[in-house]
């Protein structure tokens, strides 16, 4: 599966999901966001298991203002509906690749029982 273009109508529809889920939030005018998209775009079609979305953020100004997006490029990832990476800046394919393969390795059960002890 390559990527698919997010907006807040289906937002709800991916993060709700069991599985991966990464977010590029994006702009067009923005050259990192240039730079990082055919890395995000290349890792969308390497790793068909996981959907990749890209948030433009000039269109979805409610999406980037609920994540209290700052700074573009953004990425984001969310397994089992729990936001387990949020962090600003492009990445390398390299540590891009580190990253998916972080996410895929989570034990959420632990990540689960974190949160549980955060919020007593």
């Amino acid at each position: 599966m390559s990527y698919v273009n997010i907006t807040a109508d289906t937002f709800n529809d991916y993060a709700e999901r069991d599985g991966i889920l990464f977010l590029d939030f994006w702009a067009d005018w923005c050259g990192p966001c240039k730079m990082f998209g055919p890395i995000f775009e290349a890792a969308a079609d390497k790793h068909p298991d996981i959907v990749f979305g890209k948030i433009d953020t000039e269109a979805e100004r409610e999406l980037a203002a609920h994540f209290q997006i700052r700074s573009i490029p953004t990425l984001m990832a969310l397994k089992d509906g729990i936001v387990v990476f949020h962090q600003a800046g492009a990445m390398m394919g390299g540590q891009f690749d580190q990253l998916i393969q972080a996410v895929r390795d989570l034990d959420m059960e632990q990540v689960r029982a974190d949160i549980a002890s955060k919020e007593q």
